[in-house]
Protein backbone atom coordinates (compact mmCIF):
# COMPACT_ATOMS: atom_id res chain seq x y z
CA UNK A 1 0.00 0.00 0.00
CA UNK A 2 0.84 3.41 -0.86
CA UNK A 3 1.50 6.17 2.31
CA UNK A 4 1.78 9.53 2.34
CA UNK A 5 3.44 10.84 6.22
CA UNK A 6 3.41 14.57 7.00
CA UNK A 7 5.59 15.88 9.40
CA UNK A 8 5.43 19.18 10.07
CA UNK A 9 5.15 19.63 13.97
CA UNK A 10 8.19 20.36 14.85
CA UNK A 11 10.91 23.25 13.60
CA UNK A 12 10.93 20.62 10.82
CA UNK A 13 8.97 19.74 8.17
CA UNK A 14 8.99 16.93 6.16
CA UNK A 15 7.04 14.41 4.02
CA UNK A 16 7.69 11.06 2.43
CA UNK A 17 6.09 8.41 0.35
CA UNK A 18 6.04 4.54 1.02
CA UNK A 19 5.12 1.60 -0.56
CA UNK A 20 4.43 -0.71 2.27
CA UNK A 21 7.74 -0.73 4.41
CA UNK A 22 9.81 0.75 1.69
CA UNK A 23 10.71 4.45 1.03
CA UNK A 24 9.53 5.46 -2.53
CA UNK A 25 10.76 9.17 -2.05
CA UNK A 26 10.93 11.85 0.58
CA UNK A 27 12.63 15.55 1.66
CA UNK A 28 13.12 17.17 4.97
CA UNK A 29 14.35 20.84 6.19
CA UNK A 30 14.64 22.66 8.91
CA UNK A 31 12.51 25.65 8.49
CA UNK A 32 11.50 27.17 12.13
CA UNK A 33 8.96 28.91 10.46
CA UNK A 34 7.23 28.96 7.22
CA UNK A 35 5.41 25.70 7.01
CA UNK A 36 2.33 26.58 5.82
CA UNK A 37 4.22 27.83 2.71
CA UNK A 38 6.27 24.92 2.18
CA UNK A 39 4.64 21.90 3.05
CA UNK A 40 1.89 22.11 -0.13
CA UNK A 41 4.66 22.39 -2.57
CA UNK A 42 7.23 19.68 -0.65
CA UNK A 43 4.20 17.11 -1.19
CA UNK A 44 3.88 18.42 -4.40
CA UNK A 45 6.97 17.53 -5.69
CA UNK A 46 6.72 13.91 -4.52
CA UNK A 47 6.18 11.02 -7.52
CA UNK A 48 2.76 11.21 -8.65
CA UNK A 49 1.96 14.63 -5.95
CA UNK A 50 2.01 12.54 -3.32
CA UNK A 51 -0.96 10.55 -4.25
CA UNK A 52 -1.53 7.55 -1.55
CA UNK A 53 -4.09 4.90 -0.88
CA UNK A 54 -3.64 6.17 2.57
CA UNK A 55 -1.80 9.22 4.76
CA UNK A 56 -0.08 9.07 8.38
CA UNK A 57 0.99 12.68 10.40
CA UNK A 58 2.23 13.88 13.28
CA UNK A 59 -0.44 14.85 15.78
CA UNK A 60 2.03 15.94 18.47
CA UNK A 61 3.20 17.34 20.91
CA UNK A 62 4.82 20.05 19.39
CA UNK A 63 4.10 23.47 17.82
CA UNK A 64 0.39 24.66 17.72
CA UNK A 65 1.24 26.38 14.20
CA UNK A 66 2.96 23.22 13.09
CA UNK A 67 0.46 20.66 14.31
CA UNK A 68 -2.59 22.54 12.66
CA UNK A 69 -0.56 22.68 8.98
CA UNK A 70 -0.11 19.31 8.71
CA UNK A 71 -3.50 18.08 10.24
CA UNK A 72 -5.14 20.22 7.64
CA UNK A 73 -3.15 19.61 4.75
CA UNK A 74 -3.40 15.49 6.09
CA UNK A 75 -7.40 15.72 6.42
CA UNK A 76 -7.51 18.04 2.83
CA UNK A 77 -5.81 15.47 1.07
CA UNK A 78 -8.14 12.21 2.78
CA UNK A 79 -10.80 14.25 2.07
CA UNK A 80 -9.96 14.58 -1.86
CA UNK A 81 -8.41 11.09 -2.48
CA UNK A 82 -10.95 8.96 -0.17
CA UNK A 83 -7.87 7.59 1.79
CA UNK A 84 -7.80 7.06 5.67
CA UNK A 85 -6.23 8.85 7.76
CA UNK A 86 -4.11 7.87 10.87
CA UNK A 87 -1.27 9.70 13.32
CA UNK A 88 1.34 9.17 15.50
CA UNK A 89 3.10 10.68 18.16
CA UNK A 90 5.88 13.06 17.92
CA UNK A 91 8.26 11.45 20.30
CA UNK A 92 7.16 8.13 19.32
CA UNK A 93 9.22 8.78 15.96
CA UNK A 94 11.96 10.64 18.08
CA UNK A 95 12.17 7.84 19.72
CA UNK A 96 12.16 5.20 17.17
CA UNK A 97 15.00 6.94 14.99
CA UNK A 98 17.32 7.47 18.34
CA UNK A 99 16.83 3.61 18.98
CA UNK A 100 18.07 2.92 15.42
CA UNK A 101 21.22 4.35 16.39
CA UNK A 102 21.35 2.91 20.15
CA UNK A 103 19.50 -0.25 20.06
CA UNK A 104 19.08 -2.02 23.35
CA UNK A 105 19.45 1.41 25.45
CA UNK A 106 16.56 3.18 27.15
CA UNK A 107 16.04 6.74 25.46
CA UNK A 108 14.43 9.82 27.11
CA UNK A 109 12.83 12.38 24.47
CA UNK A 110 12.81 15.96 24.82
CA UNK A 111 11.51 18.51 22.49
CA UNK A 112 11.39 22.33 22.58
CA UNK A 113 7.45 23.21 24.39
CA UNK A 114 5.66 26.44 24.97
CA UNK A 115 6.05 29.21 27.46
CA UNK A 116 9.54 27.40 28.75
CA UNK A 117 9.22 24.17 28.94
CA UNK A 118 9.97 20.58 27.04
CA UNK A 119 7.82 17.73 25.63
CA UNK A 120 9.84 14.59 27.65
CA UNK A 121 8.69 11.40 27.37
CA UNK A 122 11.47 8.39 28.21
CA UNK A 123 11.26 5.17 26.39
CA UNK A 124 12.63 1.85 27.62
CA UNK A 125 15.42 -0.27 26.19
CA UNK A 126 12.69 -2.21 24.17
CA UNK A 127 11.00 1.10 22.74
CA UNK A 128 8.55 0.74 24.87
CA UNK A 129 6.97 4.16 26.63
CA UNK A 130 7.81 4.38 30.23
CA UNK A 131 5.35 7.14 30.66
CA UNK A 132 3.00 9.78 28.45
CA UNK A 133 4.46 12.35 27.14
CA UNK A 134 3.97 15.79 29.51
CA UNK A 135 5.13 19.55 29.25
CA UNK A 136 7.55 20.31 32.18
CA UNK A 137 9.84 23.21 33.46
CA UNK A 138 13.75 22.29 32.31
CA UNK A 139 14.31 21.71 36.19
CA UNK A 140 11.37 19.12 36.58
CA UNK A 141 12.88 17.39 33.51
CA UNK A 142 15.93 16.83 34.62
CA UNK A 143 14.77 15.48 37.82
CA UNK A 144 12.63 12.79 35.83
CA UNK A 145 14.92 11.81 33.08
CA UNK A 146 17.61 8.94 33.76
CA UNK A 147 18.43 7.58 30.97
CA UNK A 148 21.77 7.49 29.30
CA UNK A 149 20.90 8.76 25.76
CA UNK A 150 19.22 11.98 25.48
CA UNK A 151 17.76 12.55 22.18
CA UNK A 152 15.88 15.61 20.71
CA UNK A 153 15.79 19.51 20.10
CA UNK A 154 16.86 20.28 24.01
CA UNK A 155 18.66 16.74 23.98
CA UNK A 156 22.10 19.05 24.78
CA UNK A 157 20.29 21.76 27.11
CA UNK A 158 18.86 18.65 29.36
CA UNK A 159 22.41 16.71 29.05
CA UNK A 160 23.76 19.89 30.60
CA UNK A 161 21.49 20.57 33.39
CA UNK A 162 22.07 17.15 34.76
CA UNK A 163 25.35 16.08 34.55
CA UNK A 164 27.14 12.96 34.86
CA UNK A 165 28.21 13.25 30.96
CA UNK A 166 25.20 11.51 29.43
CA UNK A 167 25.42 10.95 25.45
CA UNK A 168 23.06 13.85 24.00
CA UNK A 169 21.79 13.93 20.09
CA UNK A 170 19.69 16.71 18.71
CA UNK A 171 17.23 15.37 16.93
CA UNK A 172 13.85 16.40 15.09
CA UNK A 173 11.12 13.93 13.44
CA UNK A 174 11.60 13.02 9.72
CA UNK A 175 8.68 11.86 7.59
CA UNK A 176 11.16 10.09 6.09
CA UNK A 177 11.95 7.50 9.33
CA UNK A 178 8.61 6.62 9.30
CA UNK A 179 9.23 2.72 8.69
CA UNK A 180 10.86 2.74 12.23
CA UNK A 181 7.36 3.20 13.98
CA UNK A 182 5.47 -0.21 14.78
CA UNK A 183 1.80 -0.42 13.29
CA UNK A 184 0.68 -0.43 16.85
CA UNK A 185 1.90 3.45 16.75
CA UNK A 186 -0.24 4.61 14.61
CA UNK A 187 -3.91 6.06 15.43
CA UNK A 188 -7.23 6.36 13.52
CA UNK A 189 -8.70 9.94 12.87
CA UNK A 190 -5.80 11.79 14.44
CA UNK A 191 -6.80 15.19 16.95
CA UNK A 192 -4.04 17.34 17.62
CA UNK A 193 -1.83 16.80 20.32
CA UNK A 194 -0.26 19.90 21.64
CA UNK A 195 0.88 18.81 24.99
CA UNK A 196 -0.03 21.55 27.47
CA UNK A 197 -3.62 23.37 27.76
CA UNK A 198 -4.37 26.04 25.92
CA UNK A 199 -2.89 29.76 26.96
CA UNK A 200 -6.75 30.95 26.46
CA UNK A 201 -9.29 30.07 28.65
CA UNK A 202 -13.63 30.90 28.57
CA UNK A 203 -14.50 33.42 31.27
CA UNK A 204 -16.64 31.17 33.76
CA UNK A 205 -20.18 30.97 33.44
Amino acid sequence: MRRLVIDSATEACSVALFDDEEMVAGTHAMLGRGHAEQLVPMIAALPGKGRAESIAVNSGPGSFTGIRVGLAAARALALAWSVPLEGYACLALVGAMARREHPGLAIDVVMSGGHGEWFFQPFAADGAPLSESASLLPDAVAARSQASIIVGSQAEALAARRGGQPVAQPLWPDARAFALLGRDALRPDPVPRYGRAPDARLPAA
